[in-house]
């Protein structure tokens, strides 16, 4: 857009008029007041003047007109969302600085409708990263879900913060494993209704599993009527040790209390024998690519299924190496000695049988002959 001039509207739209009606008027007065004749050749001069002077005050009257018209046609902002263009039309005066100022605005929006889209591209890509952080928080929650069915909620919040803690990595390692099983539960269950042996299964499995997990355990698995629960292995060997033994004791503590309270209630009551060993296993994931388990492996697991077995209702079996971490010390003449099918030695064991709020160290002797509280043992 160019400016040829610098003539104001104002001044043009005045001298429009001037041409058009005020020099004809004082033209015609000045005819009208001649006192002397009006010659002929006077008069069509004065025509004359007049139809040139309107015609140039219509000519630049239509000029402006015709300027203020193309302005107004290429200011028209229309509502198509384009990018707006900056007018380019030859204007003077008073249009050229519309003009000029509809450009700047036009010039303005634009930079605005820049920085709206490039507002909009950061605002889908924060919608997208808050999207992918939704569905990231999502998988956290449903592997903080499925982790609190196999250890406590307090440990998977510390494993879920933990950058190096990778609970199910395969690594061999010193654990110490738990069996826990319900003593004539076959015998038991034959005299009572599908549904009264589950609902007492889910009873004593609640309260299990809880103690478990208070003590910082991994529930492995359940086989019918026995628990399998994995200690120390996110831990070191001697705070698995204990923890598995105060487990233990709170294991069969509960299930007396409980036994209690279903002889209140006139329902069938059991014990149950524990069986603890401490050794070193394969934490691994074990299973086809449809259906695996995290599990734990080795000949320490079977040593403490074998205690396990060994164990009568109210008693726990403890293997020698888990003995070896506790606190205090059982005597050597409590030391057990099983010889177990294929096995060339026998397996030390030490045996503890719990009564009410007490331990007993079986077999009995002079110098220790009853441990008086739960923690005396761990």
């Amino acid at each position: 857009m160019q400016k040829k001039n610098n003539i104001s509207f104002y001044r043009k739209l005045k001298t429009s008029l001037a041409l058009m009606g005020i020099i004809p008027f004082l033209l015609a007065v000045y005819l009208f007041t001649r006192r002397t004749e009006l010659s002929s050749t006077l008069v069509i001069f004065s025509a004359a003047l007049v139809l040139i002077s309107i015609l140039m005050g219509f000519t630049m009257l239509r000029r402006s007109s015709d300027q203020m018209r193309a302005l107004a046609r290429k200011t028209a902002i229309l509502d198509s969302g384009d990018i707006l263009e900056p007018v380019d039309v030859n204007v003077e005066g008073e249009l050229y600085d519309i003009a000029a100022n509809f450009n700047s605005v036009v010039e303005k929006l634009n930079r605005t409708n820049r920085d709206m889209q490039s507002r909009s591209f950061q605002l889908q890509e924060f919608a997208s990263n808050l999207s992918e952080s939704y569905e990231q928080l999502e998988k956290e929650n449903r592997l903080r879900n499925q982790l609190c069915r196999y250890v406590g909620k307090d440990l998977v919040d510390k494993l879920m913060v933990s950058r190096d803690g990778q609970l199910l990595k395969n690594e061999r390692k010193d654990v110490t494993i738990l069996f826990a099983d319900i003593r004539s539960f076959t015998a038991l269950s034959e005299h009572m209704e599908p549904e009264e042996v589950v609902a007492m299964l889910n009873e004593y499995f609640s309260i299990m599993i809880e103690i478990i997990f208070k003590y910082n355990g991994m529930l492995d698995k359940f086989v019918g009527d026995q628990i399998m629960a994995v200690f120390g292995h996110i831990s070191n060997e001697k705070d698995g040790a204990r923890s598995a033994v105060r487990a233990a004791l709170d294991m069969q503590k509960a299930t007396a209390a409980l036994m209690k309270e279903r002889a209140g209630r006139d329902q069938p009551v059991f014990k149950i024998g524990i069986g603890i060993n401490t050794g070193s296993a394969i934490l691994a994931s074990v299973g086809s690519a449809n259906r695996k388990d995290y599990t734990v492996i080795g000949d320490t697991v079977n040593t403490a299924a074998r205690l396990e077995a060994h164990a009568a209702g109210r008693e726990i079996v403890l293997g020698e190496r888990t003995c070896y971490h506790l606190p205090k010390k059982l005597p050597r003449s409590a030391r057990q000695e099983l010889k177990m099918r294929n096995r060339s030695g026998a397996l030390a064991c030490y045996t503890l049988v719990t009564r009410e709020n007490k331990v007993v160290i079986r077999p009995k002797t002079e110098k220790n002959p009853l441990m008086t509280s739960v923690q005396a043992a761990c």
